[in-house]
C-alpha cells in the first residue's frame, strides 16, 4: 500500500474535523449507476480461524462445485445471519 504524503495526511486529518455537510463534493459527480462497482475492493473483513464439524455429504457437495468452498460455507453463513430476523448487531 502506497503511503500517504504530508499534505495528504494533512488533508485528511482537516477533513476528520469537519462535519459532514461542511465538506464540499461540488467538484465530484454523483455516482448513479453501481453496475460495475467491485464488492469487497477495499473493506476485508477479518478473519478468525476455527475449527468445525460438518456432515460429510455437506462437505462433498461444497467441493463438487470448485475450489473455494470455504468462502462459500462464509457466504451461506453471511446471507443466513443479514436474513435472520433476530440479528443482533
Amino acid at each position: 500500500m502506497k503511503k500517504l504524503t504530508r499534505t495528504q495526511a494533512k488533508d485528511i486529518a482537516a477533513l476528520r474535523t469537519m462535519k459532514d455537510e461542511d465538506i464540499d463534493l461540488s467538484d465530484i459527480p454523483e455516482q448513479l449507476d453501481w453496475t460495475k462497482a467491485v464488492r469487497g475492493k477495499f473493506y476485508r473483513p477479518v478473519k478468525q480461524s476455527l475449527t468445525i464439524r460438518l456432515d460429510a455429504d455437506v462437505i462433498a457437495w461444497l467441493k463438487s462445485q470448485g475450489s473455494g468452498y470455504q468462502t462459500r460455507i462464509n457466504s451461506l453463513l453471511r446471507h443466513a445471519m443479514v436474513g435472520s430476523p433476530r440479528r443482533r448487531a
